[in-house]
């Protein structure tokens, strides 16, 4: 299996996932976390190759963290959980122990302490 990250600053724009699946395909990624997508509401979506998983957003409509799974590999998702609008996790089945990939949208550098110090107590 390989995995991935992209911070594809949103997907609103007319063709922008196939755009972002046809480079996931081109490097050959099984399962990629993506953030910021700013999809409302929850669910699933097939786009070519992969399966969009997708969940909570803030109230701002920002951050969002996702899931794309290829098809070959969807057989050992067991689990997707989208836990609040900056963390959400996916459970694999391995061949000899289960796995938990979290993917987590932390603040930057350039954000205050008070939005840090919030986003760790959380």
């Amino acid at each position: 299996m390989t995995f991935g990250t992209w911070n594809v600053r949103s997907l609103y724009t007319s063709g922008s996932l196939p755009s972002v699946t046809t480079e996931l395909a081109r490097y050959k990624l099984d399962f990629v976390g993506v953030h910021e997508v700013s999809w409302d509401k929850g669910g699933t979506v097939r786009e070519e190759e992969y399966i969009f998983f997708y969940g909570k957003i803030n109230e701002n409509y920002q951050f969002g963290t996702r899931f794309l799974v290829h098809h070959r590999t969807l057989s050992a998702a067991k689990r997707v959980e989208f836990v609040t609008a900056r963390m959400s996790y996916i459970g694999l089945r391995g061949r000899w122990c289960n796995i938990i990939v979290l993917n987590v949208h932390v603040p930057s550098s350039g954000k205050t302490d008070d939005s840090k110090d919030s986003f760790y107590k959380e």
